[in-house]
C-alpha cells in the first residue's frame, strides 16, 4: 500500500457570525500589545476606586437596614413578647435599637464619597501617568 504525502485537506469557510466568535476567542489568548495593556490598567484602577467604595457602603447599608428592621419589629409587632416582663418597654426598646441602624443607613452614602475622594487620592499619580504616556 502506497501512503500519499501530498498536503491535500478539506478545508471549510466559517460564515461572519462564526468569523467573529473566533476572532473574540483568539484575542483572549493572544498576547496584548503594550498599549492594551496600560488601558486596561487604566480601567482597572478607576474601576477599583468605586467598587471599594461601593462595597463598604453596601456593608454599611445592609447591616443598618438589619438593625433599623429588629427595632421596628420590636416598637410594631408581637416580637416584643420576647422580652418577658420588659415587654410595656418595646416601643423604647425598639426605638433605641433602630436608631442607631438608621444611622448607619444614613452614613452609607458619605462613606462611600469619603472612600472614592481618598483612593483617588491615592491612585491620581498613577492614572496620570498612565494618561499621558497613551494619549502621545
Amino acid at each position: 500500500m502506497e501512503q500519499r504525502k501530498d498536503n491535500e485537506g478539506f478545508q471549510y469557510t466559517y460564515s461572519a457570525k462564526e468569523q467573529a466568535e473566533l476572532k473574540r476567542i483568539r484575542e483572549k489568548y493572544a498576547p496584548a500589545s503594550e498599549t492594551e495593556d496600560k488601558m486596561e490598567r487604566l480601567r482597572r484602577l478607576d474601576r477599583s476606586v468605586t467598587q471599594k467604595a461601593q462595597i463598604v457602603s453596601l456593608v454599611f447599608g445592609v447591616i443598618g437596614c438589619l438593625i433599623m428592621g429588629i427595632g421596628m419589629s420590636l416598637a410594631m409587632t408581637e416580637l416584643s413578647d420576647i422580652l418577658g416582663s420588659y415587654q410595656a418597654y418595646a416601643m423604647i426598646i425598639g426605638v433605641v435599637i433602630g436608631v442607631p441602624g438608621a444611622v448607619l443607613v444614613g452614613l452609607a452614602y458619605p462613606v462611600y464619597q469619603w472612600i472614592v475622594k481618598r483612593e483617588r487620592k491615592k491612585i491620581a499619580p498613577e492614572i496620570i501617568r498612565l494618561s499621558d504616556e497613551l494619549m502621545k
